[in-house]
């Protein structure tokens, strides 16, 4: 099932958009709470929170990307055995047509560096930040199904 953002947006009428691959990191803390950013200034959807992660690179899997982006987003290294895929969301959005990998990560060494400027903050159900980036909302779902 599609995930349609903002609805009311035109989407470009052809030919049909490619599918890019995202890698998307849940990390959760040994408290239950887990991690929101926000998008950096100067991309679509600007100062919207979301779950780190990132494109995936030709050649790279899912935990390649998902590693690759966490380490120069936030600084951290994930630990390879602590990240496990989780879920996958196609996300229709009017700039682009995304395919959302949700990995949980529940291990990393080192602290947050927020290299790109952005925010952070750790939550818990129901969130106290705002706005949301479509395709997270299904993420804040499936944590509440437990």
């Amino acid at each position: 099932m599609t995930l349609i953002a903002d609805p009311h947006l035109p989407r470009p009428a052809a030919p049909p958009r490619p599918e890019v691959q995202v890698a998307v990191g849940v990390l959760l803390d040994a408290q239950g709470q887990f991690l929101l950013t926000t998008r950096p200034a100067g991309k679509v959807y600007a100062g919207y929170w979301e779950f780190p992660g990132g494109k995936i690179e030709a050649g790279e899997t899912v935990e390649q990307a998902l590693m690759r982006e966490l380490r120069e987003e936030l600084g951290i290294q994930a630990l390879p055995a602590c990240i496990a895929r989780w879920r996958e969301q196609r996300v229709d959005y009017p700039h682009a047509l995304v395919r959302l990998h949700f990995c949980r990560v529940t291990g990393w060494r080192g602290a947050l560096q927020m290299r790109e400027g952005q925010q952070y903050r750790w939550q818990r159900l129901p969130v106290s930040v705002a706005p949301l980036l479509p395709g997270a909302l299904p993420v804040l779902d499936w944590l509440a199904a437990g």
